[in-house]
């Protein structure tokens, strides 16, 4: 026989005894569909966590401190060296060492990280949130390249601001979207909370409040006692225009940025605020002018990454880049897609052994067949190649429709996802994702397992006593 004569009789070997081929297939088609399903789903995740990464630049950017120190260590309860790192005096991050950094190469942008509290009054409401300084530059950069409304200022001078979605929906504005499905609940009526277009809040003045220390404030806490009706703190009132709007976070977003307004970096220098993260900066001397807690450091490829922080590490300084978590990243995504990949080759495997008794079952039925065909000349290769088309048959079938099952239990969850759990101003988050290798990758493990399954039967087949099977009934 040659290769299309076995082909067709194994296929017609599986239709003749099409129902019990069916639920065999069934079989299958579960398996695959519960390991494509819980894949997905870790891919999915993967995907979502990689591209909200991707998006918020984290891979090429990371932050210089004052002192270099192990996190990894210090999480693991390695605090050996933390008496060292507090008593040495840490490099102060100076002028000098931020116009360095912007001569580097591949180095795109550099500027301090710098972040003070403030009240934002707008429609007749008070919020507080953090300001952030930021330079003009960053409006080339996500998420500030692609505003939900106006766009970034172009000027480190100007009075103009960008405010955050979720500011404005706390100040009592929710931001229209073209697939945004909200509905105003009876708390939001109750806080007037009303929904407006995206347009309609670009150009409004907005009142930025901040506080600082008197003018008279005493260094002794002593001397604050002996003063009645002394108010230590003053606040000021600064108008802004704004002149754009971020769009909303996502479930998985990281920006690193989370301001809820964004200010031009020298019109920020003019705010009067308080400089100081705890009451002994207060008490005690204040912080050297030009100095900085912390500077960001964009470069423009992430494979450059690596080079320039080389180069800042050499001045003294600590470097910490998400960059470097990422290989720990991924292997705990691996490890995650193992574990699901393991309970879904479960059901595969339970299909396996379907696929093995079916095959019995049919060389018994099929013994004086099979003694027919050695007798005229078959071979045991020939033969064993018979069932392996019906065992491989079973098993690509069983993977498309599995794929299929698969492909429609997720859309359900995702749906279900979406409207019951997630909230309803929550953009539409897609948590599976079927990437082609695990497309053809599903495939080939079932055809596989179905050939691993086939294999004693096929070998049993093939060693059956042509004589003994024709005087089988």
């Amino acid at each position: 026989m040659n290769l299309q004569e076995m082909t067709i009789m194994g296929f017609s070997n599986l239709w003749r005894t099409r129902l019990r081929s069916s639920l065999t297939i069934i079989g299958v088609v579960i398996g695959i569909g519960a390991l494509t399903s819980m894949v997905s789903f870790g891919t999915g995740l993967q995907k979502n966590v990689t591209d909200a990464f991707r998006e918020n630049d984290l891979f090429t950017s990371m932050n210089v401190t004052p002192k270099k120190f192990n996190v990894e260590e210090m999480m693991g309860g390695d605090v050996s060296g933390l008496a060292e790192m507090l008593e040495g005096d840490p490099e102060p991050l100076t002028d000098s060492i931020l116009f360095a950094i912007r001569a580097m190469d591949h180095v795109e942008i550099a500027f301090p990280e710098e972040t003070f509290a403030g009240k934002l009054k707008l429609n007749g409401k008070e919020i507080s949130r953090s300001i952030q300084p930021f330079p003009a530059a960053m409006r080339r950069y996500s998420p500030y390249n692609e505003l939900l409304a106006g766009e970034f200022y172009s000027s480190d001078t100007s009075h103009t601001v960008v405010i955050r979605w979720e500011a404005l929906k706390d100040l009592g504005l929710i931001m229209d979207y073209p697939d945004l499905d909200y509905t105003l609940s009876k708390e939001d009526s109750i806080r007037g909370v009303r929904i407006i277009t995206a347009d309609s809040v670009i150009g409004k003045e907005i009142i930025l409040v901040t506080a600082s220390l008197n003018d008279d404030f005493p260094r002794n806490p002593l001397s604050i006692l002996m003063k009645r009706d002394f108010e230590p703190f003053q606040e000021q009132e600064r108008a802004y225009t704004i002149c754009g709007v971020v769009n909303r976070s996502g479930e998985f977003s990281f920006d690193r940025f989370r301001g809820g307004l964004m200010i031009p970096e020298i019109t920020a220098r003019e705010i009067p605020r308080l400089n100081f993260s705890s009451i002994w900066d207060i008490l005690g001397d204040s912080k050297d002018e030009g100095t900085y807690a912390s500077i960001y450091v964009r470069v423009d490829e992430m494979e450059e990454l690596t080079e320039v922080r080389k180069q800042i590490e050499a001045m003294g300084v600590g470097v910490f880049a998400i960059a470097d978590q990422l290989q720990e990243i991924k292997r705990g995504f691996l490890i995650m897609d193992s574990l699901l990949g393991a309970i879904g080759t479960i059901a595969l495997i339970i299909a396996a052994l379907g696929i093995i008794n079916t095959m019995l079952m049919s060389i018994l039925e099929r013994t004086r067949e099979i003694g027919i065909m050695k007798a005229v000349g078959g071979s045991e290769n020939e033969i064993k190649f018979i069932f392996f088309i019906e065992a491989a048959c079973i098993g690509f079938v069983g993977a498309i429709f599995g794929l299929m099952l698969g492909w429609v239990v997720t859309r359900i969850a995702n749906q279900v996802m979406n409207t019951v759990i997630l909230p309803a101003d929550q953009e539409y988050l897609d948590l599976f994702y079927f990437p082609l290798w695990l497309i053809f990758g599903a495939v080939a493990f079932s055809i596989v397992i179905s050939l691993a399954a086939g294999l004693y039967p096929a070998i049993r087949a093939a060693r059956i006593d042509p004589v003994r099977a024709l005087r089988h009934d």
